[in-house]
């Protein structure tokens, strides 16, 4: 049976990967893809560094063999870097006042994952691949270990960006945003509704401090559980962040299947079990809680998750004679 449900898993990521390349094509022409996604390209490195996807992939999948907690990590990186500045690595700088040393980006992790591969692309292709292509390319081929298929197609042709600073970080969404002021956060870049609900399915994997949590938990020294969520899953988080919690301690953002990249995260939101204040609150819009309960639908979830990752993958990139590709990822080229 579990070989069964592996084989099913696999079809179903390989079906949808092929419906999403059809979609991003079918209808736009070489001139709408331009206009869509500028200085990008699928298979940019094609003649430059034919290996890159194969380097990437092996790299990747090795590191997550060994520890499954990274596709969440690697995820959540992609994410940060491309909501500060764009995509364009600039979370990956170490210096300072980087945005290494905020907050929000305090807890980001798989940093050794894109410096190893750096390595071994610059052994195969030295200077020729980016680290913010590097950040996309190994978010995508985290979660496909899972499936052995992508669920999604990347397009590369990023270059990286040479300042990084932590008072940037404002433009991160925070864990305890209303409903508005998430929308509004993602409409700051050139995201949409659609594209919150898609990409709030991230947290089907991952970890939350638990300082993100502890304020629907209690309100000073006293109990004070949030109405939004579920009373027994109340006591679960309660059981894994007492008041007051240690500072490394964490919850798994989905309680049901915390390291398996599916859509129970939307069936959670449904029964008030969503980790986040921000994950409660897509069930208090009604066009929101509507998606919530369409992606249910694995399928139909990692169909917009397709589409959102790719979009996402757009913002504010920096391309052509912009920018740099580093030497190395962690800091900017010094001639």
């Amino acid at each position: 049976m579990e070989r069964e449900l592996g084989w099913r898993w696999r079809a179903a990521a390989a079906w949808w990967f092929a419906v999403a390349v059809g979609c991003s094509l079918v209808g736009s022409g070489s001139a709408g893809l331009l206009e869509s996604n500028p200085g990008l390209a699928y298979n940019f490195y094609q003649k430059s560094c034919p290996n890159v996807d194969s380097i990437v992939r092996s790299v990747t999948w090795a590191q997550v063999a060994a520890n499954p907690a990274l596709p969440g990590r690697l995820l959540r990186l992609h994410f940060h870097d491309c909501f500060v500045q764009g995509c364009d690595a600039s979370i990956l700088l170490d210096n300072a006042q980087s945005e290494k040393t905020a907050g929000p980006n305090l807890s980001v992790g798989g940093y050794e994952v894109i410096d190893a591969i750096k390595a071994q692309l610059e052994q195969a292709c030295p200077g020729v691949v980016s680290c913010a292509d590097i950040v996309a390319l190994a978010a995508r081929d985290a979660v496909s270990y899972q499936f052995k298929a992508s669920l999604w197609q990347v397009e590369t042709g990023r270059r990286d960006g040479p300042v990084s600073l932590a008072t940037n970080t404002g433009t991160l969404p925070s864990p305890f945003a209303g409903f508005n002021v998430l929308l509004q956060s993602f409409a700051n870049r050139g995201l949409n509704l659609t594209d919150l609900v898609a990409l709030s399915g991230a947290h089907t994997i991952g970890k939350a401090s638990c300082s993100s949590v502890t304020p629907r938990l209690y309100q000073g020294n006293a109990t004070s559980l949030d109405p939004l969520l579920d009373s027994a899953y109340a006591r679960r988080l309660m059981s894994s962040c007492p008041n007051p919690s240690p500072s490394s301690s964490t919850i798994d953002l989905d309680a049901t299947t915390p390291l398996k990249f599916d859509s129970s995260y939307y069936t959670n939101l449904q029964n008030k079990q969503g980790a986040l204040a921000s994950d409660a609150a897509l069930t208090q819009n009604a066009a929101a809680a509507q998606m919530v309960a369409d992606l249910t639908n694995p399928i139909k979830f990692y169909a917009a998750f397709s589409m959102s990752m790719k979009k996402m993958g757009r913002i504010d990139v920096l391309t052509g004679s912009k920018g740099q590709i580093r030497k190395q990822c962690r800091a900017v080229n010094t001639s």
